[in-house]
């Protein structure tokens, strides 16, 4: 029984390292938007590769806790939400790495508008992430649901971003391709948002046993 606890100490250990893993791609995703830096950028493609690194290692630490004994109810809620968890995580690296390819391909020309909003997203998404990592260590209910709510924050800065791009392609058709291209870096961010909304979701499945449909594939 010790060495599983072990390995349960082991899979939060992993967990939180994983969690750092994806604060700090979306924060070098940020910066090279922000800078329009190419270097940055393959930063991000190669750290992508990192995260998906740490999500083959929690699979086999998952499988060695199911096969090391049958675990009981709630200790089998918690390897199982895990293995959801790490994939939604793995999903958020690949959104990283779709936004830094479009870096390199805007690091060329001065940006139509100041970025704003964009930067919040990130900032908003990265708080999501951690919290309900955080939530699945400390079996936390209470804050899982609010990362759920804090959602609400991102869909609105995307609905701001979209209706400013818009303004822009109306105002000067020139606009149009980097206008998308932006349209796109906020749409990733958004997903990264759905995705942290359905680790929260199974970090509350790993409490109480129940759970909602998951929002995206």
């Amino acid at each position: 029984m010790l060495k599983f606890d072990r390995k349960l100490e082991q899979l939060n250990e992993k967990m939180l390292e994983m969690s750092a893993g994806i604060e700090d791609i979306i924060s070098i995703t940020t910066q090279a938007l922000i800078n329009q830096n190419k270097e940055q950028a393959y930063e991000v493609i190669a750290l992508e590769r990192s995260i998906n690194n740490l999500e083959r290692e929690i699979e086999a630490l998952c499988m060695k806790l199911l096969l090391l004994q049958q675990p009981v109810a709630s200790d089998l809620r918690t390897i199982s939400s895990a293995l959801k968890m790490i994939t939604d995580m793995e999903r958020i690296g690949d959104q990283a790495a779709d936004i830094a390819e479009l870096v390199i391909y805007l690091s060329d020309e001065p940006y139509i508008k100041k970025l704003v909003h964009i930067p919040q997203m990130a900032q908003a998404v990265t708080k999501m992430v951690n919290e309900s990592v955080s939530a699945f260590i400390k079996k936390d209910l209470k804050l899982a649901k609010e990362v759920i709510k804090y959602d609400d924050i991102v869909d609105d800065l995307f609905c701001t971003i979209k209706g400013d791009l818009i303004e822009l392609i109306l105002k000067d058709k020139n606009n149009a391709t980097q206008a998308l291209d932006l349209f796109m870096v906020a749409k990733y961010f958004e997903r990264t948002g759905d995705h942290a909304v359905n680790i929260a979701e199974w970090v509350v499945f790993s409490i109480t046993g129940e759970h909602k449909n998951e929002r995206i594939v």
